[in-house]
């Protein structure tokens, strides 16, 4: 079809690097997919990667998914990029890094010296807040950098998240999306760009503004694919790169869910909830939602840390059953693990798991460790896993809770994505958990999607993102809820699972008293 017009899509998620040709319609005519080393560490807690790694596996993305798609290149419009949150690069003038990606999975900090100055300072400690800014301070990556490796730190021209450095690449140009600008910088969620000169964040960490790159937002022009690019990559010389968000960000416009009523539930390495909001609402006070795919509009999101991580981790300790088996068959483990999940009755036979793997700001707090409570002699390790998923959802339909009560909005039905979202398992209990239907989106490649969708209404190839959010995401499967399960589900939620941490936090604290872990 000669008058087709095709959207690229580039998500550099933590676990694989993917160029992804759509159409107009949202259909995925081509993959090209990279498996990525996550992170290398050279100590405990550290979790880095080489910039250079990242740019050359989206290269090899697009060489695969050339020789995939036979289209005449001319027929693409656009290209838009989406990438993990909150992985910073620091680079001089040409662009060039200093050191290794700092991954969002980083577990380091930096020291915390002295106190905010002036009327912020007075600010948070009349409302007890000291704790939560100096949480941020010493999460920073800026400030660990500028503590620990101040020669670097001296060098550094622009600190710039994955999605900028990988934009520079692509256009030259140091810019980024508003809806890429989740991490521990000096941004205003509430009014997304950038802090004012006078805010507290300043203070809090060496970086100046002349360091962080010039803000679009979604849909608007960041710039052209550069000659230099194009080598690397095929993408046709000249092509707009067009501004989109951040992984989840994209999931969320990818999954359809732009309605306040309906929320989109992530099955990635980290689980989360969201809804899309015109007007700026913090689910949890001071802990801000992030800004959406779409421009001037936020995501509430509720964040479990390590989510499906805990997925991988137990594939990792328990399932080399299943990855032998999944060998020996051609099919993936995950799909084996569906039968460890059905051979077990909803609840786990009281097996309660909640999933603190790591620790939180609030609610968990700081001292927050994960717990398994409930075992019996006639536990396996089918009942730990089916009660990780069960852990996971319960965790989730609590973040519904938490945003449904700070919003006044019922939520009413679910949009899940990501890995575990192909599994049908998964998809029955979380329909079971929350009491709603759950949905399976069309595609797999939801933040793939998004940022599709970001592209084409920024070329103008749909009118609004309402138009192309309807034009290009669809429902797939839907999953009811079970009477029976939902009724045991909802007994355990309420009288067991939501009086866990109250219960257990005191035990916590002591824990990390005794053994200075988490620090």
């Amino acid at each position: 079809m000669s008058d087709q017009s095709y959207l690229l899509a580039i998500d550099n998620g933590t676990q694989s690097v993917r160029a992804l040709l759509f159409d107009l319609e949202g259909n995925l005519l081509g993959k090209g997919k990279v498996e990525l080393e996550a992170y290398y560490s050279t100590q405990p807690g550290w979790a880095e990667q080489d910039p250079e790694y990242y740019w050359a596996s989206l290269g090899e993305a697009c060489r695969l998914l050339w020789e995939e798609v036979k289209i005449d290149k001319a027929q693409i419009k656009g290209v838009s990029l989406t990438t993990q949150r909150g992985t910073l690069i620091n680079v001089d003038e040409q662009g060039k890094p200093l050191r290794p990606a700092m991954l969002w999975l980083d577990q380091r900090r930096a020291a915390v010296r002295g106190k905010i100055k002036g009327p912020w300072g007075w600010l948070f400690k009349l409302i007890g807040e000291e704790a939560t800014v100096d949480y941020f301070r010493a999460q920073a990556e800026v400030n660990w950098i500028a503590q620990e490796q101040p020669e670097i730190w001296a060098k550094t021209h622009k600190m710039l998240l994955l999605s900028g450095f990988l934009t520079h690449r692509m256009t030259g140009k140091f810019v980024d999306s508003v809806a890429c600008c989740v991490a521990y910088l000096p941004f205003d969620y509430k009014r997304l760009k950038w802090a004012a000169p006078r805010d507290w964040k300043w203070q809090a960490m060496p970086i100046r503004r002349e360091q962080l790159p010039d803000l679009c937002k979604p849909g608007e022009l960041l710039g052209h694919v550069s000659a230099e690019a194009s080598r690397h990559t095929g993408i046709p010389e000249g092509l707009p790169l067009i501004a989109a968000g951040a992984d989840k960000a994209c999931e969320v416009i990818g999954s359809g869910g732009v309605e306040a009523s309906t929320a989109c539930l992530s099955y990635g390495t980290t689980a989360t909830i969201n809804t899309t909001r015109s007007k700026y609402l913090e689910t949890i006070p001071l802990i801000p939602p992030y800004p959406s795919a779409i421009p001037d509009h936020f995501n509430t999101e509720v964040m479990i840390f390590r989510g499906f991580w805990m997925v991988s981790w137990f594939k990792q300790q328990f399932g080399l059953r299943e990855m032998q088996r999944g060998t020996e068959l051609g099919v993936a483990p995950e799909t084996l693990f569906d039968e460890l999940v059905n051979s077990v009755p909803a609840g786990s036979m009281g097996l309660m798991l909640q999933p603190y793997w790591s620790p939180g700001i609030r609610e968990p707090g700081l001292e927050a460790k994960g717990s398994i409570i409930g075992f019996g002699d006639v536990h396996t390790r089918a009942h730990l896993y089916r009660a990780i998923l069960e852990g996971l959802a319960y965790a989730l339909r609590q973040g519904k809770e938490k945003i449904e009560k700070r919003s006044g909005t019922k939520i009413l039905r679910l949009r899940v994505s990501g890995g575990g979202s192909q599994s049908d398992a998964a998809m029955q209990l979380t329909a079971d958990i929350f009491g709603l239907p759950a949905e399976r989106p069309h595609t797999y490649e939801t933040s793939g999607l998004g940022a599709a969708i970001d592209c084409a209404v920024g070329l103008g190839l749909h009118p609004d993102f309402t138009t192309a959010i309807a034009a290009m995401t669809r429902v797939g499967q839907v999953f009811l809820p079970q009477p029976e399960a939902q009724q045991t589900y909802e007994r355990l939620y309420t009288e067991v699972y939501q009086r866990m941490y109250k219960q257990l936090k005191p035990l916590y604290q002591s824990i990390r008293e005794i053994t200075g872990y988490p620090a």
